[in-house]
């Protein structure tokens, strides 16, 4: 038996999220705190392609859509050291009354069972509204960790779980972990990076 001392799981030191509005190429910056020591940030963006009101096709095209992933866009570069940022985006519905919303999770692969165990203080407690659902959006949280001394490095990777809301009812939800090849409207580190995990250690 493995015991939990041998495989401890990363810390971490802070979390920060940036939420931001972006119109064209008008970006409107708004910070708010959450979780231990977070700064705030997220990206919220337009686009023209919507899918057609809520029936059942449409739905399974917005599920499907390219607009919908997440990607890591930061991974310990050498201005935000031992730090991952985790982006998601996802397409709107063309309805004027509901609200869309993402919540962040960052996972580490545990070195025994090769299963992505989440990392419960790098959880955001609670959805957080990204916009009104008639265009696309991005929206993104950071976290910065503590190396665990004399053990190797943590692999992680991110998970993003969105909600359609109308009021308070959950019209659609799905979660997607993070992946490569994505293009963040703002927040990559350096600009243009995108992976499906990050090693920090």
């Amino acid at each position: 038996m493995v015991k939990d001392s041998e495989h401890p799981s990363p810390h971490l030191l802070a979390a920060q999220r940036y939420l931001h509005s972006m119109t064209a190429k008008i970006s409107l910056c708004a910070c708010l705190a959450a979780l231990v020591l977070a700064l705030p940030s997220a990206a919220l963006a337009t686009s023209s392609s919507s899918p057609s009101p809520n029936t059942a096709a449409s739905k399974r095209a917005l599920l499907k859509s390219p607009e919908l992933w997440a990607t890591i866009d930061v991974c310990s570069p050498t201005d935000q050291p031992d730090t991952v940022g985790i982006r998601g985006s996802m397409p709107g519905n063309g309805q004027a009354g509901e609200t869309m919303y993402m919540r962040f999770r960052l996972q580490y692969l545990e070195p025994t069972s090769k299963h992505w165990i989440d990392l419960t203080t790098a959880t955001t407690p609670n959805f957080a509204a990204v916009g009104g659902a008639k265009a696309a959006r991005q929206a993104g949280r950071s976290f910065q960790l503590v190396p665990v001394p004399g053990k190797p490095a943590f692999m992680l990777r991110g998970v993003v779980s969105f909600q359609w809301r109308k009021g308070a009812k959950v019209v659609e939800s799905v979660s997607r972990p993070t992946t490569a090849g994505h293009k963040s409207l703002a927040g990559a580190d350096p600009t243009g990076f995108s992976a499906a995990t990050c090693s920090i250690g």
